[in-house]
């Protein structure tokens, strides 16, 4: 990718965010983006097919952005408790992105985050790809701890709420 595209996807990103900031997604038309963006409706029509795809791509991409803090994927299958914490990490380097990118959309932010943690542990353990009890363990490890923090981090503290979850999946030996 040349400079002009990057700085186009960025521009297009840019402007994307500050509008999904004030105002839901089915509320952004091509437009107003474009011309915040300061590009053409064709620009923009050669990197997305729509609003709604430019956001799924932006929503992936903040989701791998958090997890490259885990800094050795076999920590997801042997080291639960410091996984979590690299993933929170990741979480609150990235937290008001994610509010904006996902407000409206929380229930993508779990499936995201499964399918990226699966690709980097089926990386390193291919043979736990058709494993079932690997892949329900892992989608029970995500969706919980990851909806558990997602509500009650402001209730209760990143801390406690970390240090719960981590004492639930030791508990369950997950």
């Amino acid at each position: 990718m040349d400079m002009r595209e990057k700085r186009t996807k960025r521009n297009i990103a840019n402007a994307f965010i500050q509008l999904r900031s004030k105002k839901p997604i089915s509320k952004i038309t091509i437009k107003e983006l474009c011309e915040l963006a300061e590009i053409s409706k064709a620009t923009f029509y050669l990197h997305y097919r729509d609003i709604y795809d430019l956001s799924d791509k932006l929503q992936h991409q903040i989701v791998r952005d958090v997890f490259r803090f885990i800094e050795n994927p076999k920590d997801m299958v042997y080291n639960l408790p410091k996984a979590n914490e690299q993933i929170i990490e990741g979480y609150h380097a990235n937290k008001n992105i994610v509010y904006i990118l996902f407000s409206g959309e929380f229930a993508k932010l779990p499936e995201y985050v499964e399918a990226e943690i699966k690709k980097l542990i089926f990386e390193q353990f291919p043979q736990l790809e058709h494993d079932a009890e690997a892949n329900i363990r892992i989608t029970y490890q995500i969706m919980g701890s990851l909806y558990a923090f997602y509500k009650y981090e402001n209730q209760f503290g990143q801390e406690t709420v970390l240090k719960t979850v981590n004492h639930i999946a030791d508990m369950l030996k997950i």
